[in-house]
């Protein structure tokens, strides 16, 4: 099969979506991105869409149905994070990213699924985070969001497993984004001494597993977890 598939990058507008989306333009897929504001990258659609809104990501789905054809691929890639200590966090630093993390995947994987299931083909490709199985002070809501996931996409695995659909979750370790360059150079030191590989990975390294994930080469992995991290996790 040809790779010009449609596929669909949540929060594609910046950082690893951003960079998830031109792998997935250069190697010849017709893309689209949803993004609450900003532009995805050159060559793909960008649509406008808020993920803990069901009612605006099915007027995106809808949107690229008409431009580009039935969805295919989904990367549910849209996060947050409000970090905090458990005894300082409150119920909305913990209820809003668990609504945009796990339940944003929640809406845009079930609406992607209905063009899948027709098609008998599909792939569900979700970003989660090394931190989900490491854990991480501060991220008790982003870690919880981040390993159901897991759960997530093997249960849907069980589900959808015999009509053509693989789900799969890449777990990114730490890379380099506005968010890591913004920390003191004596941080990202210590982060970089508890990497095997010695160094942050690029988003585009994280871009090349998801667009390998998406491809009929990987036709019979499903329920996999894929660390990205440079041995960081190593065993979680």
């Amino acid at each position: 099969m040809s790779a010009d598939r449609v596929v669909v990058v949540t929060g594609g507008n910046r950082g690893i979506g951003r960079a998830i989306a031109e792998r997935f333009v250069a190697a010849g897929y017709r893309v689209a991105v949803t993004a609450r504001s900003g532009e995805g990258p050159e060559g793909t659609l960008t649509v406008r869409a808020d993920v803990t809104d069901a009612a605006a990501v099915d007027a995106a789905f809808t949107e690229v149905e008409s431009k580009l054809g039935p969805v295919e691929i989904v990367v549910a890639n849209a996060g947050v994070t409000k970090d905090m200590l458990l005894l300082r966090m409150n119920e909305d630093d913990f209820d809003s990213v668990v609504a945009t993390n796990l339940g944003g995947t929640f809406r845009v994987v079930k609406r992607a699924s209905k063009g899948m299931l027709r098609a008998r083909w599909g792939r569900v490709i979700l970003i989660s985070s090394v931190v989900g199985l490491y854990g991480s002070a501060g991220q008790i809501n982003y870690s919880a969001s981040k390993s159901a996931l897991v759960g997530f996409a093997r249960s849907l695995t069980r589900e959808l497993g015999g009509r053509g659909i693989t789900a799969n979750v890449i777990a990114p370790g730490f890379i380099e984004t506005d968010m890591t360059a913004a920390l003191p150079e004596e941080t990202q030191a210590q982060y970089k001494k508890t990497i095997p590989a010695g160094r942050f990975a690029t988003p585009d390294e994280v871009a090349g597993a998801v667009v390998w994930m998406a491809s009929d080469d990987a036709a019979y992995i499903s329920g996999a977890v894929i660390p990205v991290d440079g041995g960081l996790g190593m065993g979680h």
